[in-house]
């Protein structure tokens, strides 16, 4: 398997950790700002809510951009939410700093895996994108008890720097393992957006 993979995993990590993390710090943030905790949960809603904008809109306007770069923009906005959330100095702008963390989520995870196809032979196809997609899993049991701990040893802002450098890391990683990757031929915003009239 081509060592890019690996960096397309530490991407799919982090904003695993990132999306489930703020179930861990959800008392502490609440507590920090004022808030009760069902207000305090607009920080998990306000990034589902970026997750379903952010993923058809960015996929329809990258659709003719190269893959590689579009990787490294998706990057960019996740590590900017993530520094502006550790930042937070209201919990207006920590919702939304969340928002903005979530609107690269769903493109990464599909570039991610046409770029990840198209490292490997068609036979290994399948596996190249598990890989790719594992680091979504390796958040859940090691991510996400991480930044809760951090959390919880030095104060809910920690969880935030640590997916920040998730970030800065995936950046590096993508930036020096990732070939440049082409767009599709004839890909344009009309056919990505003409894609969701279509039932299947």
């Amino acid at each position: 398997m081509p060592i890019a993979l690996l960096a397309l995993a530490i991407g799919t990590f982090g904003f695993g950790t990132t999306e489930f993390a703020a179930m861990g710090i959800l008392p502490d943030v609440a507590e920090a700002f004022g808030v009760s905790i069902p207000l305090g949960g607009y920080i998990i809603s306000g990034y589902a809510v970026g997750v379903v904008i952010g993923a058809p809109l960015l996929t329809a306007l990258g659709a003719r951009v190269d893959r590689k770069r579009l990787l490294l923009a998706l990057m960019g906005l996740y590590t900017a939410g993530n520094l502006a959330a550790a930042l937070a100095p209201t919990f207006e702008v920590l919702v939304a700093a969340r928002v903005l963390t979530a609107l690269p989520h769903g493109t990464f995870f599909g570039v991610g895996s046409v770029v990840a196809a198209s490292l490997v032979p068609a036979t290994k196809r399948a596996q190249a994108i598990s890989l790719v997609i594992a680091g979504l899993t390796v958040a859940n049991i090691v991510g996400v008890p991480l930044t809760t701990l951090a959390a919880q040893q030095f104060g809910w802002r920690a969880a935030f720097w640590i997916v920040t450098a998730v970030g800065l890391i995936t950046l590096a990683a993508v930036a020096r393992l990732v070939p440049a990757q082409p767009p599709r031929p004839g890909a344009t915003l009309r056919a990505e957006l003409g894609a969701l009239a279509r039932g299947q």
